[in-house]
């Protein structure tokens, strides 16, 4: 009883780790058409920077340029471009975390857009202006505001799900 209530515990802790690798070894970028465009949306930034900002003990920043990495040899990327725009981004929500009094959603939110369009634009630099691969802006871009506006409800599912089993299992 005991050591199944620690291993239950030690997995709600790393479930944020867990989800992340998940995510960078399938390659999962969530997209559907719709009215013959295809949108889709960035799941792992929203991951890094929902835990880096609440829960910054659950995703170290060598797992992140690790699975930065991963992200880079699974999509065919040059290596370390993932992992630049991974820990830009922690270092965003990290920013954020310390100046930030009173947390509150639509903060969180107008932030998180400062930080995919900062993300976005050095994305597009690298892998355009460096490394010559071609991206079509219009399409990151898209992306990117997708991204944004799905933040919210991940957030909320995130806060009352994962955060809350966190914080009675830290009790």
């Amino acid at each position: 009883m005991i050591i199944e209530k620690k291993i239950y515990k030690n997995v709600i802790r790393i479930f944020p780790l867990i989800f992340l690798y998940i995510l960078v070894l399938t390659g999962f970028d969530l997209s559907f058409f719709f009215y013959g465009s295809n949108f889709s949306f960035n799941f792992v930034y929203l991951i890094i920077f929902f835990f880096v900002l609440k829960s910054p003990n659950n995703l170290g920043y060598g797992f992140i340029f690790f699975a930065g990495i991963i992200n880079d040899v699974v999509q065919n990327f040059p290596i370390g471009v993932s992992s630049i725009n991974y820990l830009l981004l922690c270092a965003i929500a990290a920013f954020v975390r310390s100046k930030m009094v009173l947390p509150n959603l639509f903060y969180d939110w107008i932030l998180f857009l400062i930080a995919i369009l900062i993300i976005s634009s050095v994305n597009y630099t690298t892998l355009t202006m460096i490394f010559e691969i071609p991206i079509e802006y219009g399409a990151l871009m898209s992306n990117s505001i997708l991204t944004f506006l799905i933040y919210p409800v991940i957030s909320k599912t995130f806060n009352e799900k994962v955060l809350s089993i966190m914080r009675s299992e830290d009790d």
